[in-house]
């Protein structure tokens, strides 16, 4: 079967709540949105640990689903045409790793699996020696990459480890700041077994095609989000048995992974070089002739995504290698609806329509990525018009540095008002 799975959510809201009501919120925006497999987030996490136990039981091999009283619960207020659809969740954490090596402070972030709670109850107690695992949903441990890994594998059959958004300056396994420049190179004996990375908000899997040592690594991307309704920014799509292991063994092998759906990488928060406090951002050829220092404070610029990556590629643009998955790159419903609207995405209205859509229409991805056109034209001429231009990639870019989101149009200023009467 096909399906999109977001393994990369944090869960970090939930930890004082004493009910199910988080893992309902997650079931019910996955089936909004049209995901079927679903990260816990944060199981080292002792409490969040014991609401997953209570909450989840087992399903498929690996995977977990809701109650069955829960589960109907949290299909209210959905429309019937996504209520039913199944959503289950693998054991999740993204775990922050940060100490020293070859004489300098690495900080590292993961996405570890697993899947059974017995297998995370062991990890947990071998990482609790490293850290505290109450404090925050994502750990962060005084311990070596390489021996994360080695935890991990120690754990249990089936476990595994994925570098998380890979390019990320602060805490990616290739970021400018405390990273390296090769899988081996942080994972030491152990890099054998790691088989997929997350290409992070900031990059596409075109942009990590340019690296030829990446071509034996499978890309995934999720949406990193700190609440539900931000699920599914980014997904990965697989053709699988609806099975944890049938998922792995997809990343091992590349049969069943389909490939991503991403964000527009200019949307993402480090895709150019830049200083945010100082309004300074710069490509790589700008921030190369400054010499990489700040012209407004003097202090060195952050050095983002595309910089690291024309650092360590040896293939110009457009290269795709042989058997590489396929990806595309969408905006979140909310967004376009918003643009066409000329309101926020999180408004009433924005909620609204959206709702309305998902009824006649399906969920939000299925809306941008396969509901035909004529579809959504019945419904609005210029949204129809914003999802075309969305599929062919004609968007308006406006990139993202040093912490600071970009943004992704797809219409010009004032272009939406000059058409009014066809907006919904």
């Amino acid at each position: 079967m096909r399906f999109h799975a977001d393994l990369h959510v944090h869960s970090k809201y939930a930890r004082a709540c004493s009910k199910n009501s988080d893992l309902e919120q997650l079931t019910w925006w996955a089936r909004r949105k049209g995901i079927t497999v679903v990260g816990t987030g944060d199981f080292t996490h002792p409490a969040w640990f014991d609401r997953l136990r209570e909450g989840l039981v087992p399903a498929e091999p690996g995977l977990f689903r809701l109650r069955e009283d829960v589960d109907r619960e949290a299909s209210a207020g959905l429309p019937s045409r996504v209520a039913a659809a199944p959503v289950r969740f693998m054991l999740s954490v993204e775990v922050s790793t940060v100490y020293r090596r070859a004489g300098r402070t690495r900080k590292i972030h993961h996405l570890v699996y697993v899947p059974d709670f017995d297998a995370a109850a062991e990890l947990n107690r071998r990482l609790g020696r490293f850290g505290e695992l109450a404090s925050d949903g994502r750990p962060t441990l005084a311990l070596d990459s390489r021996d994360l890994l080695e935890a991990v594998l120690a754990s249990g059959d089936g476990g595994y480890l994925v570098p998380a958004h890979v390019w990320t300056p602060w805490f990616g396994v290739f970021g400018s700041k405390s990273g390296f420049d090769a899988i081996e190179d942080c994972y030491l004996d152990l890099a054998g077994h790691i088989h997929a990375l997350e290409t992070g908000l900031s990059s596409d899997p075109a942009m990590n095609w340019r690296v030829s040592a990446l071509d034996r690594y499978r890309m995934v991307s999720h949406s990193d989000a700190h609440s539900p309704p931000m699920l599914g920014r980014e997904t990965t799509v697989f053709d699988t048995e609806l099975d944890y292991f049938a998922i792995r063994r997809a990343l091992e092998t590349g049969a069943g992974h389909l490939g991503t759906v991403e964000f527009f990488p200019e949307e993402g928060k480090y895709h150019l070089d830049g200083h945010r406090g100082c309004g300074v951002r710069m490509t790589p050829s700008e921030r190369r002739e400054r010499g990489g220092v700040c012209p407004v404070c003097g202090r060195r610029l952050t050095v983002g995504v595309l910089s690291r990556v024309e650092e360590l590629a040896d293939r110009p643009e457009g290269v795709r290698p042989e058997g590489a998955a396929g990806f595309h790159s969408l905006v979140p419903l909310p967004e376009i609806v918003g643009e066409v609207l000329g309101v926020g995405p999180k408004s009433k209205r924005v909620l609204r329509e959206v709702d309305e859509l998902v009824a006649a229409l399906g969920p939000e991805l299925a809306i941008l990525e396969d509901v035909p056109v004529d579809a959504i034209e019945a419904r609005s001429p210029l949204l129809a018009e914003a999802v075309g231009r969305l599929r062919r990639r004609e968007v308006i870019r406006e990139a993202g540095y040093d912490g600071e989101y970009g943004a992704i149009r797809v219409f010009e200023p004032g272009e939406p008002e000059r058409a009014a009467p066809a907006l919904f």
